[in-house]
């Protein structure tokens, strides 16, 4: 197995003392940023997320700033969904794209105030997209990357690490709104999310200095609970359907392609920079969509790259994201499937590297 040789290129994070310390097995290269994607393995680490509690370094999950007098503006240029109503304090996923309608990312948008917002992205640059955006219709405001880290926190326990270190109140928080709270001289950003459905919290860490400071504090105060480094868990997000941009979908595919119709306002979101192809995309209806697949057989080996999938001898879609899920005892995957084949219940075929498979399109996640 080859190894990634680290240089200043790909940037450490300011937990990454703590990562390795904790025995990390493995790594991914996310925006740039070392992403850990095994500690003991992934389904010993999936077993201990349903169970306990983990602390995950997803400083990986860049954030975008928009500051100035335009900054609400410029967030709803780059989303079909309608951010009027959209309150400070509050989360919001967004699909943004281009000028086609192709996904560029699908973030959480944090509204801080009216006139600043984090955008908390996945793997792309969408930096450079929204400044060239900013740019390009002279808007009144800065657009950069502030030196802001998430730390996750998810499991069944999160609530309980969390009110030792944070105090009671963090129990308070909705799903999908944050609060600010005090930590070692620090107000940090906290919200009730996170890319588990084992619920939990998201702390935006902002200031690498107390980084280690507060990894440590959550450790000391989760001795009791089990408390271990943890990950975004491959077989736990299928089940759950949570998508992966850059595997499951791309800027080749319009939000209503990946099943985030329900995200696009695009009658209302007036400003959105793709809402005249998209309002083609919702009248006409897309054409292919993502769909849980059930394969059958043993486990499947790693999806490094898209699998075939077949009806009838015919090409008919391709599986992006696969694993095995002992709570199910079978393969979970997700796939891109065209019109004529994505219906519950219908049957394919899968052309795995171990050969085909026979497969079932399901009507919803396992979760």
């Amino acid at each position: 197995m080859a190894n990634i040789s680290f240089s200043r290129r790909l940037r450490r994070t300011p937990f990454s003392e703590g990562v390795e310390a904790a025995g990390v097995k493995a790594f991914t290269v996310y925006n740039r940023m070392l992403l850990p994607t095994v500690f003991d393995s992934v389904e010993a680490d999936y077993r201990h997320l349903k169970k306990h509690v983990q602390v995950w370094d997803v400083s990986c999950e860049r954030q975008v700033e928009l500051r100035g007098p335009d900054a609400a503006r410029l967030m709803q240029m780059l989303t079909p969904r309608d951010l009027r109503g959209m309150l400070p304090g509050q989360c919001y996923y967004v699909p943004i794209v281009d000028e086609t309608g192709g996904m560029l990312n699908d973030p959480v948008a944090v509204k801080l105030s009216e006139d600043r917002w984090w955008i908390s992205i996945a793997d792309s640059d969408l930096l450079l997209w929204v400044k060239g955006i900013a740019n390009g219709y002279r808007l009144d405001v800065l657009v950069d990357e502030p030196d802001v880290s998430p730390l996750a926190v998810q499991g069944p326990m999160a609530d309980e690490l969390m009110s030792r270190v944070f105090g009671e109140r963090v129990k308070d928080i909705r799903f999908f709104k944050f609060d600010m709270f005090e930590f070692a001289g620090r107000d940090l950003a906290i919200a009730r999310s996170g890319y588990s459905k084992q619920g939990g919290f998201e702390i935006y860490v902002e200031g690498s200095d107390i980084g280690m400071t507060l990894w440590n504090a959550l450790f000391s105060a989760g001795e009791d609970l089990n408390v271990r480094a943890g990950c975004p868990n491959l077989i736990e997000r299928i089940e759950a359907g949570l998508l992966s941009y850059g595997n499951d979908m791309t800027d080749d595919n319009t939000p209503h392609e990946c099943g985030l119709g329900k995200f696009c306002n695009t009658h209302t979101a007036i400003g959105c920079i793709g809402r005249d192809a998209l309002l083609r995309v919702a009248k006409e209806g897309p054409i292919q969509q993502i769909r849980p697949i059930e394969i059958a057989g043993p486990a499947v080996g790693a999806c490094v790259a898209p699998w075939s999938v077949y009806a009838q001898g015919k090409r008919v879609g391709q599986i992006t994201s696969a694993a095995w899920s002992p709570d199910f005892n079978t393969n979970v995957s997700i796939g891109m499937l065209k019109l004529s084949h994505w219906d519950e219940g219908t049957k394919i075929e899968v052309e795995t590297p171990d050969g085909m498979r026979e497969a079932t399109v399901r009507e919803k996640f396992w979760v």
